[in-house]
């Protein structure tokens, strides 16, 4: 019985925390003036060869809008998660 009260106990304090953190994102980020950025990215295409090899070529860099903030807003990533992604890759 202690587990089960633990568990539902434990589900509403998480629902609560990020419920307070996507709003505290939105208003901070309407405080701010709606923030946007770019990123550059490195775009390459992929091509498999014989003997389960690759070949790697490399497409160009183009700058892709994203926002300042924790949760992504207005149909844009966040600027945090797009850097981390600045190597994108496609297979053909």
């Amino acid at each position: 019985m202690r587990m089960k009260r633990w568990l539902e106990w434990a589900a509403v304090a998480l629902a609560a925390g990020t419920v307070a953190a996507y709003a505290g994102d939105w208003a901070v980020y309407r405080m701010r003036g709606s923030p946007r950025a770019t990123v550059t990215v490195n775009s390459y295409v992929t091509i498999p060869l014989k003997g389960r090899k690759q070949e790697f070529d490399y497409q160009g860099t183009y700058e892709a809008p994203c926002v300042e903030a924790l949760f992504p807003r207005d149909g844009l990533s966040p600027c945090w998660r797009a850097r981390r992604a600045a190597a994108q890759g496609m297979t053909m």
